[in-house]
């Protein structure tokens, strides 16, 4: 809905990210999907995301399954900078899913954790796993 718009930052490769997606599905909404692996990611868009959530670059490094390590970013003396552009570089280091609605900004794992950015929210919807999730 154009009234309640939600963008969701989406690896289809990622069960979470599916969940968050199918109960946004499930409440209603038909969010706008971006595959930022596939589409990238900008340093200005990076940072404003993370204003609106109010976080910082390490908050929404993503260490499992990405070059993290290799590159040497998971030391805390890596500042913001080192790993914003790092992300640009390598847009699997975000983490995933990243919601965007008119009531904020997360990273949405556990996929529940969307229902707090709905305005509707499904009944109960159950994940990829079997949990049931009720609101």
């Amino acid at each position: 809905m154009t009234d309640f718009p939600i963008t969701i930052f989406h690896n289809p490769a990622c069960g979470t990210s599916r969940n968050t997606v199918a109960m946004v599905e499930a409440a209603g909404y038909a969010p706008t999907v971006i595959e930022y692996l596939q589409a990238g990611w900008t340093r200005p868009q990076l940072m404003e995301l993370l204003a609106a959530m109010g976080a910082k670059p390490r908050d929404i490094l993503r260490e499992k399954g990405t070059p993290a390590a290799e590159l040497g970013l998971l030391a805390p003396d890596v500042g913001d900078e080192a790993l914003l552009d790092a992300m640009v570089r390598h847009p699997i280091l975000v983490n995933r899913p990243i919601v965007v609605t008119p009531l904020g900004a997360k990273l949405t794992r556990p996929s529940e954790a969307v229902l707090d950015l709905l305005e509707r929210k499904p009944e109960s919807f159950t994940k990829e796993d079997g949990e049931v999730v009720r609101r």
